[in-house]
């Protein structure tokens, strides 16, 4: 166990001298082994890992479901969500905050990706938010905290990762992200029409009125049109979830062309940031898995379980102890890389307590739940500081607007997230009434 806190510690080392996480990983996962084996056995288990992953079929998902996002966001039907969102909310104070609110989850719900969302919503919303008055900070932090909806609003990169580490069902942690998705949405907009009616200077009540064009209605329809095939063949078993990816990133390339805003340019730029993203990802994978079958060889995860069983707490004492931990860890670490270090680590311990009776009795279900959890959780990292990396990302596209302005408006929303995530550890229910 000594070793494992020891690899930790120089892996937070590495990346507070900027080594890469991914790269970080691997160089300490790959040195303790060695010490603790041998380096033969360690080179092989590298050369295994790196080779076992690229050529995976299960993570060929992943480049897919990116594409798919990619291609949604040069297709223009990001502007279609928040114009058809405006004209329906535009009479409510806080209404153009409310509709960036629901334009992301829209848009989440064929992106599946939190910083996609932030970075697209930001150059379609932000504009207008200003045009009209509002305060800089209401209207950063409402697209800051969309944009994390992207991780949980299925398809979901993050789900699929969880998925592929625990051997939970793809298709049902889709299922089951979609009640607490829109749980998210309407505490949002909740936050919005809590901080409007305190300080109503923040958002100046609109009057004016956007006529329905045809480009609007079937960019809403390809959306939703895209987002029910996908889940309906995955809930109804007609395909699986990397033949869903498949299907969704052909059909995003006909919505895009269809849609009039594809070009060989647009096309390429998509293709080529596919390309990064999973690379990125890919890079991540290989290193949790390296750095997870050296922290587990040292005994760690045995070690917490056997000392979480001597304590004798209840499962709900556990859990807090847990969530506290990926709060704090949230704070300082990119949303991937926590959720690829700890689930190895907390996965078997959550999995190894008793709920009593009810529909957590089912281990099936527990390793579903705790993964909405997990995710949940993640997304408030995404807007924690001093990392948030849905900020920095914000704040990449909007020079002029402060880091400090953007954590001050997300904070309400933050606080709409820790509300969320109490009320799904108090009913699972919520996250597990539509899996079949």
């Amino acid at each position: 166990m000594l070793e494992a806190l020891l690899g930790f510690v120089a892996l937070f080392a590495l990346v507070l001298v900027r080594v890469p996480i991914a790269i970080s990983m691997i160089i300490v996962g790959t040195v303790g082994f060695a010490l603790l084996r041998s380096w033969k056995a360690s080179f092989t288990l590298l050369g295994n890992t790196s080779f076992d992953t690229v050529l995976s079929f299960t993570l060929a998902v992943i480049p897919l479901f990116v594409l798919m996002g990619n291609l949604l966001t040069v297709s223009g039907v990001s502007g279609a969500l928040f114009s058809t969102a405006h004209r329906a909310l535009y009479r409510l104070k806080g209404g153009l905050s409310m509709a960036t609110i629901v334009a992301c989850g829209g848009f989440s719900a064929v992106c599946g990706s939190s910083l996609a969302t932030a970075a697209t919503m930001s150059k379609v919303a932000l504009p207008s938010m200003r045009r009209v008055g509002y305060d800089d900070a209401l209207a950063s932090g409402s697209i800051a905290a969309g944009g994390t909806l992207g991780i949980l609003i299925p398809p979901s990169v993050i789900l699929i990762i969880y998925g592929l580490i625990t051997e939970a069902d793809i298709g049902k942690l889709f299922i089951a992200g979609v009640l607490p998705g829109l749980v998210g949405v309407s505490f949002y907009l909740l936050a919005v029409a809590v901080v409007v009616r305190l300080k109503p200077e923040l958002a100046p009540q609109e009057t004016e009125q956007h006529p329905m064009t045809s480009r609007d209605f079937w960019g809403v329809m390809s959306v939703l049109g895209l987002f029910i095939v996908i889940m309906v063949g995955i809930y109804g078993g007609f395909f699986t979830a990397s033949e869903a990816a498949a299907i969704g990133a052909l059909t995003s390339l006909i919505i895009a062309v269809a849609m009039g805003g594809m070009t060989f340019a647009k096309l390429y730029s998509a293709g080529e940031d596919t390309i990064k993203t999973t690379a990125m990802i890919f890079a991540l994978v290989i290193g949790a898995e390296i750095f997870s079958n050296f922290i587990s060889f040292a005994g760690l995860p045995d070690a917490i379980l056997s000392w979480v069983t001597a304590m004798d707490v209840g499962p709900w004492t556990v859990m807090f102890f847990i969530i506290l931990m990926y709060l704090v860890l949230g704070a300082v670490l990119e949303s991937l890389s926590m959720i690829l270090l700890t689930v190895p680590i907390f996965f078997p311990l959550v999995m190894s307590l008793d709920f009593g009776t009810g529909i957590l009795s089912d281990p099936e279900m527990v390793a579903i739940w705790f993964g909405i959890i997990v995710v949940v959780v993640t997304e408030i990292s995404l807007i924690s500081p001093p990392i948030g990396l849905n900020v920095f990302v914000l704040k990449s596209v909007v020079s002029d607007i402060s880091i400090r302005t953007i954590f001050r408006g997300v904070l309400p929303f933050w606080l709409a997230d820790l509300i969320r995530l109490t009320v799904l550890l108090a009913f699972p229910y919520i996250s597990l009434i539509l899996i079949p």
